[in-house]
């Protein structure tokens, strides 16, 4: 083999030690498929012999490894996600893994990206937390063909096998109305997340539930649209003060509509919790600081995103193949965190 440069080795160093061309060193590294297993073979020496990125580009190659995990996001703008990718990359952090975030939902061309992770080695697994994907798209790992596993946290299909980390949404949505109940709410509304999400139905499941066990109303119209946002808890705040007969209390479905629920009843002289109370849900960083603060089911944010990371590590290690990478799922608890925004009814 050619000589090589002794400090601070490049991608050219590789290719002279290997005799072939950069190109070449980069697709093996990158695409291990793309070259024949003694071209790899030959990168892989000359990589040690180099020093070039070593302790990862080598292992990569020996493995066939992409060396980095991909963190699918619904929205990188709600901080509801910002403790659970916090979480992830804790996990992730000694592992020799790099993170790569995608955004689902506003980036261009997202499902084509998808798909080229799992089809192309573009990824050695993934942190799934948006469960509205296409069916094909979250379906297209499920042949047997060396796909990365798959992990879903927060979010989840039902009857699908994949591993998923959430928490007990139908309990926390219980413990929310249970409190409103025991200050002496006996009018109690429910702010929904998108339709067809599986957070709403399941939040607004545990709502009826508990209003049902209590021998409270279930009313229609005490039920408001909304999609997790800030402006549909706006939205909602107007969809209340429109009503003849409103509920004293709101159980909002994530913390931002109960945010944004609040902030324009504010603008409209409604004081909160003096004329309505309000009960959020996830327990996000400005959860404690609104005013009035908020009162909310806290979710360990943090803790499922490092879960998610350890199970998909576990995945990995076992090479276990996306077809066949079925494992239980991990339900974490939740606690009612009670603020300033619920009190009894006036």
């Amino acid at each position: 083999m050619k000589g090589f440069a002794q400090n601070s080795p490049r991608i050219r160093d590789v290719a002279d030690a290997a005799g072939v061309s950069t190109a070449t060193v980069s697709r093996a590294l990158s695409a291990p498929d793309r070259v024949s297993a003694d071209t790899r073979a030959i990168v892989l020496k000359a990589i040690e012999e180099t020093g070039y990125r070593v302790n990862h580009a080598a292992r990569n190659l020996r493995r066939r490894q992409a060396g980095g995990i991909v963190v699918l996001v619904p929205n990188l703008a709600n901080p509801f996600f910002s403790q659970i990718l916090s979480g992830i990359t804790f996990a992730m952090a000694t592992s020799g893994y790099n993170v790569l975030i995608a955004d689902t939902r506003q980036a261009p061309n997202a499902e084509h990206r998808i798909l080229d992770y799992l089809h192309n080695n573009r990824a050695d697994g993934l942190i799934v937390l948006d469960a509205n994907l296409p069916e094909d798209v979250l379906s297209a790992g499920d042949t047997p063909n060396h796909h990365p596993p798959i992990v879903f946290a927060c979010e989840w299909l039902d009857a699908d096998p994949r591993p998923t980390v959430t928490i007990d949404n139908e309990e926390g949505a219980k413990l929310a109305i249970r409190h409103l109940a025991d200050l002496g709410h006996t009018r109690i509304g429910h702010l929904l997340g998108p339709p067809d999400n599986i957070l709403t139905i399941t939040r607004a499941k545990g709502a009826r539930t508990a209003l049902a066990e209590l021998d409270l109303a279930i009313r229609q119209d005490w039920f408001f649209d909304g999609d997790f946002s800030l402006a549909s808890g706006a939205a909602a705040a107007h969809a209340w003060l429109a009503l003849n007969d409103r509920p004293t209390a709101v159980f909002c479905a994530s913390d931002a509509m109960a945010c944004g629920f609040i902030g324009e009843l504010h603008h409209k002289g409604v004081r909160v919790p003096d004329e309505v109370s309000v009960v959020g849900f996830d327990d996000i960083e400005i959860a404690a600081h609104f005013v009035p603060s908020l009162t909310t089911i806290a979710q360990p944010r943090a803790l499922i995103g490092e879960t998610a990371a350890r199970k998909l590590l576990a995945l990995i290690a076992e090479g276990r193949e996306n077809g066949s990478a079925t494992g239980a799922s991990d339900i974490l608890p939740v606690q009612l965190v009670a603020r300033e925004s619920s009190a009894p009814p006036r």
